[in-house]
């Protein structure tokens, strides 16, 4: 039976074993982490024209949704540096609207931003398609393979040139799956995660298996471990606070290098069948 004590021990040595690049792919991870994550949360927003401009909603104020989505200017902490951004924005927008043809001047501005916006979101979403979700696999390979000797860089590319095609179907069916069920609830979405966690892990060993095939050993292989997956999970949120603690320093250098080790851990533990 694994255990988390187990586990970490495994990871912290095969992470100090190969320090500098443990490091390095720890924070490639995070990097295309976040970008996968700005990509997914794009979907759920929109922008709609409805034959007015959606910046404006009266003479002398701007939408909440227009402020939420665009502009940041407590810079200073001074919430007057905000009124003052909006002020001058109101008036800006009051005197075009004031010229002639001032309301079209107004469409076509929220026209373009939106049409700004679709392009950006429509090539964050291929290039995690078609770059991130590989490129995640060849991490996860680099830490798995890291668990019994000191792994090379290379491993990397793993995704792009071992069925780069499957794996591309694969993951983007797993995140389809994942979207799917989080729309039903939070929950069940979680729950899927947790299901489907070991789908990387096991395209960076056997990218020849089919999407339904890696997903369902996946599953099997969570079955019974999704509960101390989690808790396991939970463990690192001292380790993460005092990262932070450290201008991410200690996060990058130390935490999330040890975490994927662990996780990679995990990974060999479930694939020997241990309870």
């Amino acid at each position: 039976m694994w255990t988390r004590k187990e586990l970490k021990t495994k990871g912290k040595a095969a992470f100090k074993a190969n320090f500098w690049r443990c490091v390095l792919v720890a924070f490639i991870i995070g990097l295309i982490g976040g970008a996968a994550g700005g990509a997914a949360g794009g979907a759920t927003s929109h922008v709609t024209v409805n034959g007015n401009p959606p910046i404006v909603q009266d003479d002398t104020t701007v939408t909440q949704e227009f402020l939420d989505g665009a502009v940041t200017m407590n810079v200073n902490g001074d919430p007057a540096d905000v009124d003052q951004f909006m002020t001058e924005f109101n008036n800006l927008i009051n005197d075009i609207r004031s010229e002639e043809g001032g309301e079209e001047v107004l469409k076509t501005i929220a026209i373009m931003l939106a049409g700004i916006f679709a392009v950006v979101f429509a090539v964050s979403f291929v290039l995690s398609i078609l770059v991130i979700n590989p490129l995640r696999v060849g991490c996860n390979r680099f830490f798995a393979e890291n668990s019994a000797a000191p792994a090379e860089l290379g491993e990397l590319g793993y995704g792009f040139k071992s069925g780069y095609g499957r794996v591309v179907g694969t993951m983007l069916r797993t995140d389809i799956y994942l979207i799917l069920w989080s729309m039903l609830f939070i929950i069940p979405g979680i729950i899927k995660a947790y299901s489907y966690r070991m789908v990387p892990y096991i395209l960076a060993e056997e990218p020849e298996l089919s999407g339904k095939e890696a997903i369902t050993r996946s599953r099997e292989m969570m079955n019974g471990h999704k509960w101390r997956t989690f808790v396991l999970d939970l463990s690192w949120f001292l380790w993460i606070f005092f990262g932070v603690l450290t201008l991410g320093i200690g996060l990058i250098f130390y935490v999330n290098p040890y975490m994927e080790a662990t996780n990679a851990e995990l990974y060999h533990a479930l694939k020997r069948g241990e309870a």
